[in-house]
């Protein structure tokens, strides 16, 4: 039984991400982005226990870090200073606005693991391909270049460890020359691979327009039509309360505070429904399919 969130349509699928991607770019409050960050965490550890998520945290965290404290030390803008640090003011202006700028890139980037989980290159292409045959192509080359290399680089890893190549042992020369083997490898066998798959793509048509069909077929069903007209409306409230300043921070010249006002809640609240939205849709076909299984 094929459910969650990921069975729906592609185009609906894109939607949501696509409307994530933008407002979490526009609304830079603190309350907006923690509520973001939170969601999309639940949402990855529904889609697969949040194993994607998991394997990139600590690289994500490290630069969300590296915002969070080095825009303090190279910004100078701000009245609250906080102390000095060589002869050079730390402001509270500064570190809330690269507090907003790591959590900004952190839901952008969370929210990209979790893209890359329901938006496959099947998927990707079939929405694209007929209208935008190359961009779609390299576009989808792109988002799963890193998750792809660093795939197989850990298949060669673990088949080379049983030939003793490992770059984690020994000196740093042996280290170095195993590393060195390891990324010949994995070039070689991207390159080749490349080649057979331009060889394929070539030999079915791809980028004929009209002619070609798809392998597989995608139905948009009542209930794409429904969530696409739910996701819009969010969405289009969301625009509304940002366009009105709301689900924003002023930081400079002065910090206002983060407390949100009467009408600012309900612009939070469908920001709040936006989020969950997939979140829903998992936990009710889960309970589905645990009340069938039973």
């Amino acid at each position: 039984m094929d459910r969650g969130f990921h069975r729906y349509h592609p185009a609906t699928c894109m939607i949501y991400y696509i409307g994530y991607f933008i407002l979490c770019m526009l609304l830079h409050h603190p309350l907006f982005l923690i509520a973001s960050l939170i969601g999309i965490i639940i949402f990855n550890q529904l889609q697969d226990g949040g194993r994607q998520l998991r394997s990139y945290f600590v690289m994500y965290l490290v630069l969300a870090l590296s915002i969070l404290v080095l825009n303090p030390l190279f910004t100078r803008r701000g009245r609250e200073i906080l102390f000095y640090l060589w002869d050079q003011p730390v402001t509270l202006e500064a570190i809330t606005s690269g507090w907003n700028m790591a959590l900004s890139m952190l839901c952008i980037l969370f929210g990209f693991v979790s893209f890359n989980l329901t938006i496959t290159s099947g998927k990707f292409l079939y929405i694209y391909a007929r209208f935008l045959p190359k961009s779609a192509l390299v576009l989808m080359l792109a988002v799963r270049f890193v998750p792809l290399l660093k795939r197989r680089l850990y298949e060669i890893s673990t088949v080379q460890r049983t030939k003793g190549v490992d770059v984690s042992t020994g000196r740093y020369w042996k280290r170095a020359k195993d590393g060195m083997l390891l990324l010949q490898t994995l070039l070689t066998w991207c390159l080749e691979e490349a080649l057979q798959t331009a060889d394929s793509m070539q030999s079915r048509g791809y980028g004929l327009v009209r002619q070609r069909t798809s392998y597989q077929r995608y139905l948009m069903r009542k209930e794409d039509y429904l969530l696409i007209l739910q996701l819009s409306v969010l969405f289009i409230l969301c625009a509304v309360g940002w366009s009105l300043g709301y689900g924003k921070l002023q930081i400079y010249p002065v910090l206002e505070s983060i407390a949100f006002s009467s009408t600012e809640w309900w612009f939070f609240l469908a920001w709040i429904i936006y989020i969950v939205t997939p979140i829903l849709i998992e936990g009710r076909d889960e309970w589905r399919w645990g009340s069938l299984s039973k």
